[in-house]
């Protein structure tokens, strides 16, 4: 009988991607997926060690995975990714029942591990676990970027740029699976092919994987605001498969936080960039994130930030308590703003943004645009815009109708909204 494995994935798209080439390697072992971990022989944990929230669910649920073992309800657990990169040491005292632990992207020692043979040519192969019409393809690894606040450097090592023709051969493949919207993720996405062409080629890597056959949307996520290259913007306004969207996590606004943070930009040059990419892009969505809480983040600071909202009006906004990180640059700042603090800044920070996005939502109705239909729930079919990017923004709820189809891009109506997500039917 086939030995049977599950893998749960913890953590960012880019997690997801390294379990789904995993999963690609142990099918064409012969090993069987299974989604259900009580019906595993053998459990592997592909955890996240980003920030303490992360970190504390990914143990959690090595924790969860061995007391399956004591029972023997599985016979074998491993536990992988950014975590065991970074803290395997420590794991190794703290939770012994793990039968073996493995850094990011060692698909060798856990296919080998298993008792299977890595097939180096075929690690471009994925098996997805997105819906078939959408995939992430992660263009880079690494990071070179200073910021004091972030471990994946340490983690993941130096930015490292995946070549072109990898990425077409990839996308092509992704292609004759069915996917229709191609998802680009890397720590740092403006920063790609510095490394192996000696500049920054977003540009050319968005126009070559247009070119594929069978891709409709290309979506561009984790930009960095330092060195947006004018190129891409160009490239992104021409090229009609390149979605009017860019999401950039800015994670602050004052210059006294961006210098603590190391982010390598002044207020004065972001709100520059901002009104750029608004004026060269049209019609665009711009996505950004903010950290709230960083240890020298004043009352002045924050309500600054507030004020930049307020006035910028992003179109979606995420907001994350900051977590002091060892090893990192800005560790030794400590972490003197209390968890009760950044939370209530957290919240009116998102009770502002709330505003704006009910107002924008507002502004749809009676329009038409463009969704893909993600699935069936109810009495709607949950799709996304263009303005929408999987699981971090809002959704299209699309009235049923006979003629759509999971997976398909349609016209529709804007018919009603709320704070996050717009109602419409079928044009």
């Amino acid at each position: 009988m086939k030995q049977k494995i599950g893998i749960i994935t913890m953590g960012c798209s880019k997690n997801a991607v390294d379990s789904e080439r995993l999963m690609a390697q142990l099918k064409i072992n012969d090993f069987e997926i299974v989604e259900d971990p009580n019906e595993a022989d053998s459990l592997i944990i592909n955890t996240c060690g980003f920030i303490n929230p992360a970190k504390e669910e990914s143990i959690n649920t090595i924790l969860e995975a061995t007391a399956l073992k004591k029972e023997n309800k599985v016979k074998k657990v491993y536990v992988a990714g950014c975590l065991s990169e970074r803290y395997e040491i420590d794991l190794k005292k703290d939770i012994p029942e793990v039968d073996k632990y493995f850094g990011t992207e060692d698909y060798k020692g856990i296919v080998e591990e298993l008792g299977g043979n890595l097939k180096t040519e075929l690690l471009g192969e994925r098996e997805l676990t997105t819906p078939k019409h959408f995939a992430y393809i992660k263009i880079s690894e690494g990071c070179d970027n200073p910021c004091s606040f972030c471990a994946i450097p340490l983690i993941r090592g130096g930015y490292r740029s995946v070549s072109i023709d990898d990425l077409v051969t990839e996308t092509k493949s992704l292609a004759s699976k069915g996917v229709k919207e191609l998802i680009l993720i890397g720590q740092d996405t403006t920063e790609y092919g510095i490394d192996l062409y000696g500049k920054r080629n977003l540009n050319e890597l968005l126009q070559k994987l247009s070119e594929v056959n069978g891709i409709e949307w290309i979506r561009l996520l984790y930009t960095y605001p330092s060195h947006f290259p004018v190129e891409a913007i160009e490239e992104i306004a021409k090229n009609p498969k390149v979605l009017n969207y860019v999401d950039m996590p800015l994670q602050h606004i004052t210059d006294n936080v961006l210098k603590g943070m190391r982010r390598g930009i002044s207020k004065r040059k972001t709100v520059e960039l901002v009104e750029t990419l608004r004026k060269r892009i049209p019609n665009l969505t711009l996505r950004t994130t903010f950290i709230v809480g960083f240890p020298n983040e004043t009352e002045d600071d924050f309500n600054e930030l507030c004020e930049f909202v307020k006035e910028t009006k992003f179109d979606r906004v995420g907001v994350f308590n900051y977590s002091q990180e060892d090893d990192t640059t800005g560790f030794i700042l400590g972490d003197p703003i209390t968890e009760d603090e950044k939370a209530n800044r957290n919240n009116k920070l998102m009770e502002i943004q709330n505003e704006i996005s009910a107002e924008m939502n507002s502004s749809f109705v009676g329009k038409s645009i463009n969704v893909i239909i993600d699935s069936l729930e109810g009495e709607y079919f949950v799709a996304r815009s263009e303005r929408d990017a999987p699981e971090v923004d809002g959704e299209v709820l699309v009235e049923v109708d006979e003629k759509i189809s999971i997976g398909n891009i349609y016209n529709v109506k804007i018919i009603d909204y709320n704070d996050y997500d717009l109602i419409a039917k079928l044009n």
